[in-house]
């Protein structure tokens, strides 16, 4: 890990952080949530042994990134996002008309677009954990969620700027951190008002082993420095991108793609997930899936979790190209 390198780019209006490994071909690693580039280290490790350089932001809102306008959501949408990762790949990999994307849970859903809207820029794709939502143009998400599991519902409760953040505050960034990382029910992740975090379990400590102190710990330095807010606007943007997303109604991602999924992974779980990955409607709108690979008794944090076999799953995939 020593060997990792940090540095700050101007990317789109802000100073992002990007670790970096090795030399050779590019691979970004886009991270989800409640995460930071630090969820890569072992892919990044195992990635640039092999020939690679491997390149880990922290996102806009997170970590040491700076310059978002946290107060603003509507500046977290979806082409924010998306201008951030074409803005870092025109600095960092000038002579690369493609590079290959590794990405997890929010930053799959990044990566999703950046293909949809950038096919040019994307060689290959491995995403984890978030599987292609197409655009539903009859329903809004977050009514549509809550219409399905109710107003306790995590993204639900996500909405209100500032409500969940004082609920978290007096529980503290380490404890809803390490909450949220060892989460394994597959069931709906629920907020309850007032309760905060004392609705969930705690993992069972065989079932976390993957996330040592010292590791918790460099989260939790980092959202105790950021908040949670700028990682929190990313929900509340869901609304503006499903307006925002009209004229790609239907569009398919047409890059060679490689998804994989933990066996208990929540969002593997929702309603009709399995059915659209498994029999046909995945392929429909990213008709170059090349492969789907469900982990045996992994749960969300999978690459976190079985970084070995997820390093050797990205590496099988990315040499064919």
């Amino acid at each position: 890990m020593e060997k990792i390198e940090h540095k700050m780019v101007a990317v789109n209006g802000l100073n992002m952080h990007i670790a970096e490994l090795g030399q050779g071909p590019t691979i970004l690693f886009i991270h989800g949530f409640p995460e930071l580039w630090y969820s890569w280290r072992h892919q990044m490790v195992y990635l640039a042994e092999r020939g690679y350089r491997a390149v880990a932001p922290d996102l806009r809102g997170y970590g040491d990134t700076t310059g978002a306008p946290i107060n603003d959501p509507s500046k977290f949408s979806i082409f924010h996002l998306v201008g951030d990762v074409v803005a870092l790949l025109e600095a960092i990999a000038p002579n690369e008309d493609k590079v290959f994307v590794v990405a997890h849970d929010w930053g799959a859903f990044i990566a999703w677009h950046l293909c949809l809207f950038r096919p040019d820029k994307v060689k290959a794709l491995v995403n984890l954990s978030v599987h292609y939502h197409p655009r539903n143009s009859n329903m809004n998400p977050i009514e549509g969620l809550k219409a399905l599991y109710g107003e306790d519902y995590y993204i639900c409760r996500f909405q209100v700027q500032g409500d969940i953040e004082a609920e978290f505050a007096p529980i503290g960034a380490k404890s809803v951190l390490k909450k949220m990382l060892t989460y394994r029910d597959p069931a709906p992740f629920y907020f309850p008002k007032g309760k905060g975090l004392e609705a969930i379990a705690d993992a069972p400590i065989a079932l976390s082993m993957w996330l040592s102190e010292e590791e918790l710990d460099y989260y939790a330095s980092k959202f105790e420095q950021t908040g949670f807010t700028g990682a929190l606007n990313y929900y509340r943007a869901l609304s503006i991108n499903s307006e925002l997303t009209a004229p790609w109604t239907g569009a398919e991602v047409k890059v060679p793609t490689k998804f994989i999924v933990g066996e208990f992974d929540l969002v593997y779980h929702m309603r009709g997930a399995k059915d659209y990955i498994h029999n046909g409607g995945f392929k429909k709108y990213v008709p170059l899936l090349e492969e789907v690979v469900v982990l045996e008794g992994a749960a969300h944090f999978v690459n976190q979790e079985r970084p070995d076999e997820i390093s050797k799953h990205i590496y099988d995939f990315i040499q064919k190209f």
